[in-house]
């Protein structure tokens, strides 16, 4: 039987991905079970296990821009450490990284292959954890990017939707920036096929299908909870000026995925409706 290990495991990703799992031999490994900067300890965890799988992130996105350091030793420290661990016991990794690798100025999908261009200290310090990765473990290592999550097991957009629905008659959100919406169940089962498929190692796009802005993804949330969408009004995003820059575009392409004979995953909103019909978004 495979023994996964799923660092971060106390995460939203981090609880789907043991869902996933259910029926597993699974180590699950909260921030509090492992300090993955510390290599000795990444050392321990990781022997006797066939594959990682890392959730374990510093996602404060603008407080990295005034803590670097911090979001660093996370996010490409740990990354590194993981690698070398997993390639010293045969162990496969599987390490998530994100959109904000891109500069956001594209205006078709981002290929897999696309030369990375982070303009944050949150994506400088992912884009290193995947220059360490396939550094350290090229030959046994998958990099999973993702983007727009929102899931039961943390906060997330689709909730503060909701939040803010019952405080406010009328809400103003972004349409300039436009992405892929992903539920962190459908990423952390596309994670569990990729691996048990065997398929070839290297990066794949795990996004849920389509695209949308900030705007399209706030009026499908109020849609599905019953709600006025017209409620939602558009803005762009010099309303909202935060520390670190967002991308405005976040479209990830998944040839990857068809080269290895896998289906992508399915549209955004038909995941945002499966979700909100189980009662995954709340305003909890």
């Amino acid at each position: 039987m495979t023994r996964f290990l799923v660092t971060g495991a106390g995460g939203m990703l981090g609880q789907d991905l043991l869902a996933a799992l259910a029926g597993r031999e699974v180590t699950a490994l909260s921030r509090s079970d492992l300090d993955v900067t510390d290599l000795d300890a990444v050392r321990a965890a990781v022997a006797g296990h066939d594959v990682v799988i890392n959730a374990a992130a510093y996602t404060k996105v603008d407080d990295a821009e005034s803590d670097e350091e911090s979001a660093f030793t996370v996010n490409a420290t740990a990354a590194g450490h993981l690698a070398t661990a997993t390639a010293e016991v045969g162990a496969i990794l599987v390490q998530v990284s994100t959109d904000y690798v891109f500069d956001g100025t594209a205006t078709t999908p981002y290929a897999e292959h696309t030369p990375l261009r982070p303009v944050s200290a949150y994506g400088r310090t992912k884009a290193e954890g995947e220059r360490l990765v396939a550094q350290e473990n090229p030959d046994r290592g998958y990099l999973v990017r993702t983007a727009w999550l929102y899931g039961a097991g943390g906060p997330n957009f689709a909730a503060t939707m909701l939040k803010l629905a019952a405080q406010r008659d009328e809400l103003s959100v972004v349409d300039d920036q436009v992405g892929q919406p992903t539920w962190t169940l459908d990423l952390a089962k596309k994670i569990v096929e990729l691996v048990d498929a065997g398929a070839p190692f290297g990066t794949y796009h795990g996004t849920n299908s389509g695209q949308g802005s900030w705007f399209d993804f706030a009026r499908a949330v109020f849609a599905n909870a019953g709600l006025d969408p017209e409620r939602v009004r558009p803005t762009d995003s010099s309303a909202f000026q935060r520390p670190a820059p967002r991308p405005a575009y976040s479209v990830l392409g998944h040839d990857a995925w068809r080269s290895a004979g896998l289906a992508p995953m399915r549209d955004w909103r038909e995941a945002l409706g499966d979700a909100m019909s189980r009662g995954v978004v709340t305003t909890q």
